[in-house]
C-alpha cells in the first residue's frame, strides 16, 4: 500500500499508518471514500480485508480459447438467440464456420458486430433478430444455406421463466415468483418457435442450451414434447444432460442443461470432466493494465468496512455480495434482470465488487473480447453468456461424435 498523503488536505496532514487509520479520517473530514483515496495516492485495489493472502491458488492454469485447434472438418454453423457470442466463440475455436447469428437485442449485436465483423449478424437495427417471428427468420436463412442443412443449428432460448435465480430475487408473496416456464408470454413460446426451424432446415445436428430448470418444469413434460416432435422427423434425441463448467476447466460453478441430437445415424459422445477444478485465483490474481471493460465501481466507505470482515466464501447480508476463495472455482456470475446489470462477487483479496473483466475472465472470454454498452448491460452480457470453454469442449465432442 502507498501511505504518502499530499500535503494541500489539511484533514489528511501527517502519515497514514493503517488503512483504518486512512478510514478514520476520510471520515473525520467528511468526505467520501473515492475521493479519500485520491487524496491519500490510493486506489481501491489498495485495500485489503482483515484476513487475506492466507489461501492461493497453486495448481493449473485455468483453460482458455487458445488452448484448442480447429478440427480439419470445419462444420459450420448457425446461432440464434446469440447474446453476446458465448457459444460461438467456443465453436470457432475448435473450427465451426459461422453462416449466420440471430439476436434481437441491438446492444448485444453491437457487441457481435465489433469483435466478429466478419460474422453476418441479423439483429436491430436492419433486422429483427427475432426467433419468434418465424417466417421472417425462414426468409432469411433460405437466402443463406442450404436445405437439409449440413451444419449445426445451436440455441439458448432465454431462460428468465425457468431460472431458480431468478426467481430468488422476488418475494414468495409476488406473482412473479413461480417459475411460470412455457406460460410466460413470450419467453416461454421461444424455444417451440427454435424445435420449428430446426424442423425446417434439417440441420446435420442441433445444441440446445439453456439453465437446468427447463429440465424440471411441469415434471418435464414440456421437453419431452419438444424430443418428441424432433424425434418424429428422425433426429436421435441423447438424453438432456446438466454440464457444470468447472468440471471442463472453467474457474466458475456455472450449470448448463444441454439437449443434443443429429440426424446422422452416429452417437454422441461427450466430454470427458478435465478432473481438476480451478480456482478462481487463476484469473483474478493479476490483470495487465489497459484491459477493455477492467473500470471497479467506487464504493461507498461503509459498503468497503463490511466487505472487509469477510472471510474467504462469506456473504455480505446487505449488499448480497460473496467473497470468492481464490482456491476454489467462483460462483456463477450472475447477469441480473430485464432491467438491471449483475450483480457481480466480490474480489477475493481486494473488499470490491469485480469489474466486468474480472466476471468475463471467469467466464474464459478473451481479454481482447469488448463489451459495448453501459456498465450494467455489460454485466448482463457477460452474465448471460455460455462460457466460450465449456462450448468449446461441447464443440470439440459434436465434430468428432457427427463430422
Amino acid at each position: 500500500m502507498r501511505s504518502n498523503v499530499s500535503t494541500l488536505a489539511p484533514i489528511f496532514d501527517g502519515y497514514i499508518t493503517t488503512q483504518l487509520d486512512l478510514f478514520d479520517r476520510i471520515e473525520a473530514g467528511g468526505k467520501n471514500l473515492a475521493e479519500g483515496l485520491d487524496i491519500a495516492g490510493w486506489s481501491f485495489d489498495d485495500l485489503r480485508y482483515n484476513i487475506s493472502n492466507r489461501q492461493k491458488w497453486r495448481g493449473s492454469t485455468a483453460a482458455s480459447l487458445m488452448d484448442f485447434a480447429p478440427h480439419h472438418a470445419a462444420p459450420h454453423v448457425v446461432s440464434f438467440f446469440t447474446g453476446c457470442g458465448g457459444i460461438d466463440l467456443g465453436l470457432e475455436a475448435v473450427g465451426f464456420v459461422n453462416d449466420a447469428a440471430f439476436e434481437f437485442n441491438e446492444l448485444f449485436c453491437k457487441t457481435l458486430r465489433r469483435n466478429r465483423p466478419d460474422w453476418k449478424v441479423f439483429g436491430p437495427p436492419a433486422h429483427s433478430g427475432d426467433v419468434s417471428k418465424t417466417a421472417e427468420m425462414i426468409d432469411t436463412l433460405r437466402g443463406l444455406i442450404a436445405t437439409p442443412y449440413e451444419g449445426i443449428f445451436v440455441g439458448g432460448p432465454p431462460c428468465q421463466p425457468f431460472s431458480i435465480a431468478a426467481n430468488q430475487r422476488f418475494s414468495r408473496a409476488g406473482d412473479n415468483f413461480k417459475r411460470v416456464g412455457f406460460e410466460h408470454e413470450r419467453n416461454g413460446n421461444l424455444l417451440s418457435d427454435f424445435i420449428d426451424l430446426i424442423i425446417e432446415f434439417r440441420p446435420a445436428a442441433f445444441l440446445i442450451e439453456n439453465v437446468p430448470g427447463l429440465r424440471d418444469i411441469d415434471g418435464g413434460v414440456q421437453l419431452a414434447v419438444a424430443v418428441r416432435r424432433l424425434e418424429a422427423v428422425g433426429y436421435e434425441v441423447e438424453k438432456p444432460t446438466v454440464y457444470d463448467a468447472a468440471q471442463f476447466g472453467v474457474p466458475q460453478h456455472r450449470n448448463r442443461l444441454l439437449v443434443v441430437g443429429s440426424r446422422t445415424g452416429k452417437p454422441f459422445k461427450p466430454p470427458a470432466p478435465s478432473g481438476e477444478l480451478i480456482g478462481c485465483g487463476s484469473v483474478l490474481a493479476a490483470l495487465p493494465n489497459g484491459l477493455p471493460n477492467n473500470e471497479t465501481r467506487e464504493h461507498k466507505l461503509e459498503s468497503v468496512q463490511r466487505y472487509m470482515r469477510l472471510n474467504y466464501g462469506e456473504r455480505d447480508q446487505l449488499g448480497r455480495v460473496d467473497r470468492l476463495n481464490p482456491a476454489k472455482p467462483s460462483k456463477t456470475v450472475i447477469a441480473g434482470g430485464v432491467g438491471g446489470g449483475g450483480r457481480s462477487h466480490l474480489h477475493p483479496e481486494i473488499p470490491r465488487t469485480l469489474s466486468v473483466r474480472e466476471c468475463a475472465r471467469l467466464q474464459t472470454f478473451p481479454d481482447d473480447y469488448v463489451f459495448v454498452g453501459p456498465s450494467a448491460r455489460q454485466f448482463t452480457q457477460v452474465g448471460n453468456a455460455v462460457p466460450p470453454v465449456l462450448a468449446a469442449r461441447i464443440g470439440q465432442a459434436l465434430v468428432e461424435s457427427y463430422f
